[in-house]
């Protein structure tokens, strides 16, 4: 009756590939297509209520629906950090403390109400929605975050994915060689995969002036899409192998 991913290294793989895919197609709503933050927020907001509610509405864990969901947060997680920082002209720095209050008070929702901050197995709804606003707001995070190493820090996008990448590598170390909690490792670890995925698409799509390879979004994003898909068939497919048929 399990709802969710569980947290594998294929899981990671693709979580970073969805965030990748996040920054890319909703950089191509937004700037690519000239609908504006708040148009794009708009499509992005109501594609994503409707693919959770589709999601949260299974009874049991089903790859295409959950990785479509972490797919739109990704996605509306650009565009709330895009918004914030552009049209409110909050800054990135201010945007992130408000992503970091709002991540905070979701978990700290949820440890009230179930004592635990376990992310696998997942079977209740309730406990799901919590779930899911959680990684709204981590993938938002991520995506300030990344955005502040390279505009304000002044980091290019190869350095700025590096660091996270090292950050990302110090967490993989903390879960083999002490003792730190896991659940707070996980959520480290699920925000910063966010920026180092966002990097690596800005990395892929900015001008060749900028760092970037100046790649059309709409193609990069087909490109990932694809490479995302691949492996989450390749992952189904082993899983499978691994059931006993008696």
């Amino acid at each position: 009756m399990n709802k969710v991913a569980a947290v594998t290294f294929s899981f990671w793989i693709m979580k970073i590939l969805a965030t990748t895919l996040g920054e890319t197609a909703g950089d191509f709503l937004s700037m690519s297509l000239n609908l504006g933050y708040y148009v794009g927020f708009a499509i992005t907001f109501v594609a994503l209520v409707a693919i959770l509610f589709i999601q949260i509405s299974m009874n049991k864990y089903r790859p295409i629906f959950y990785w479509t969901a972490i797919i739109a947060t990704t996605t509306a997680g650009t565009e709330i950090s895009d918004m914030m920082d552009r049209s409110f002209e909050l800054g990135y720095t201010a945007g992130s403390l408000i992503l970091v209050t709002g991540l905070l008070l979701v978990l700290s929702i949820w440890y009230y109400r179930d004592g635990e901050l376990d992310v696998y197995p997942i079977v209740k709804k309730d406990k799901e929605t919590l779930y899911w606003l959680a990684i709204v707001f981590s993938n938002s995070l991520g995506t300030a975050f990344g955005d502040y190493i390279t505009s304000n820090l002044g980091l290019s996008y190869i350095r700025g994915a590096f660091l996270t990448a090292t950050v990302i590598g110090v967490v993989i170390a903390l879960h083999y060689m002490t003792k730190l909690n896991d659940i707070l490792l996980f959520w480290i670890a699920f925000i910063f995969t966010r920026p180092f995925g966002a990097t690596f698409g800005d990395f892929l799509t900015k001008p060749l002036t900028d760092g970037g390879l100046a790649l059309p979004r709409g193609y990069a994003s087909i490109i990932t899409l694809l490479l995302l898909f691949v492996i989450l068939v390749f992952s189904v497919r082993k899983k499978k192998k691994r059931i006993p048929l008696t």
